[in-house]
């Protein structure tokens, strides 16, 4: 009888384990049709993945005590967690704009989440807390960095005839970017790491660690060699004729960091109304920089440059904000030059890649982020982008520390 027990014990334990941390509905039913780019998270397998690195920290078992017994958990908010937490930008709206949507399971409860995490109401069901915008729409929660698209996403839903099926996104990894274009989808995994993480091509590989060293090795805070496509792929994202119109082949840039000392010269007037001249100092963070424009045709290049008013007659390059800088020409494109230090090209690697290393000069522009945005930022070493036909990868490399990345934030 006892074994009998035991055994039935087990096989209870086996399917609550199964369902907890294995069986996932598969099923998107909120992401809308008119998506371009769609990001995946597998819940489950963070989950799993978290129990397995908190198993071997031990230090990390009795978690951060709450001051505040009553604060309520996202867990215990009313919304239900999906197995596959959707990201997604809607077609034709910024770059800046992302969404995702929930289901809501006790209306209630998840309002006096809203009140305890100080979100304020802006309108109708419209909720804000600094960047962040959320909707409840009937049993639905939209959440986005914008809310302007709201509607389109409640209608485009509600109108939706088939839902997406997650094997279309991901196939194994902890989670994906696709890229969506009609018929076809690029699918993208990323993979969260003990110090970094990765988000590469599902189709192929590459190893860019050689390149990555040599460019560590140099200490500056950017390095990027960048062909006629990838330079296309990085402007559409801010001009999407600058590229292809101005005959570019080849564009390469480095550039470091230094903090300097600015006059700032105001005028007031003394008690005899004579006017003086007062000066303050500010820091401020000065890049020094040097690029490189190869072009097809350099007189085509220097007509875009001039039509969109980029040249001034100080001969300087003015949509680089950072001035002041000057530009050379040369048989085949140009230099621009920052001024205030003369700063070198590194050697030519014939790669694409943008590599950008973390400063600690940086920290000051971090003020209106949060504590746990903030750490995640000062953590971070750097960042690589490299590309080889038609494979593409990113790596948000972190600093080495006892804990793995998952137990960090």
């Amino acid at each position: 009888m006892k074994k009998k027990l035991i055994v039935l014990v087990a096989f209870l334990f086996v399917i609550t384990i199964y369902f907890v941390f294995y069986h996932k509905d598969k099923t998107l039913k909120f992401v809308p049709e008119n998506t371009d780019v769609l990001v995946l998270i597998d819940v489950k397998k963070y989950t799993r993945q978290y129990i397995s690195k908190l198993a071997m920290h031990p230090s990390q078992w009795l978690g951060k005590k709450s001051k505040n017994k009553n604060v309520i958990s996202i867990q215990k908010s009313g919304v239900k967690i999906p197995d596959f937490l959707p990201v997604f930008h809607v077609r034709n709206t910024k770059f800046s704009e992302w969404y995702s949507v929930v289901e809501i399971e006790d209306e209630q409860k998840f309002l006096n989440y809203l009140k305890q995490q100080k979100f304020t109401k802006k309108g109708k069901n419209i909720f804000q807390k600094d960047q962040l915008f959320l909707t409840i729409d009937g049993e639905k929660c939209i959440i986005g960095t914008s809310d302007l698209a709201f509607k389109d996403i409640s209608n485009s839903i509600v109108s939706k005839k088939e839902n997406y099926p997650v094997t279309s996104f991901i196939n194994g990894s902890l989670g994906s970017i696709s890229f969506i274009s009609g018929s076809r989808t690029r699918n993208f995994s990323i993979e969260l790491n003990a110090d970094d993480i990765e988000i590469k091509d599902e189709l192929y590989g590459n190893d860019f660690n050689k390149l990555i060293s040599k460019l560590y090795s140099k200490k500056g805070f950017l390095e990027t060699e960048l062909d006629s496509k990838n330079l296309r792929n990085l402007t559409s994202f801010f001009s999407k004729t600058v590229a292809d119109s101005s005959q570019i082949t080849h564009f390469k840039a480095t550039a470091d960091l230094e903090e300097m000392s600015d006059t700032i010269i105001t005028y007031g007037y003394d008690d005899n109304f004579n006017e003086i001249e007062k000066k303050s100092f500010q820091k401020i963070i000065q890049p020094h920089y040097a690029i490189a424009i190869q072009s097809s045709d350099p007189q085509k290049t220097e007509q875009v440059f001039q039509h969109k008013k980029w040249i001034n007659a100080q001969n300087q390059f003015t949509a680089i904000p950072f001035q002041p800088n000057i530009i050379e020409r040369n048989k085949t494109g140009f230099t621009i030059r920052s001024t205030r230090k003369v700063i070198q090209h590194s050697s030519k690697q014939n790669e694409n890649y943008i590599f950008v290393r973390n400063n600690a000069l940086l920290s000051s522009s971090f003020k209106s982020l949060t504590a746990t945005e903030k750490k995640m930022i000062l953590g971070l070493d750097y960042i690589f982008y490299g590309n080889k036909a038609e494979y593409y990868y990113v790596k948000l490399q972190f600093k080495k520390e006892d804990l793995p990345l998952i137990l960090r934030w």
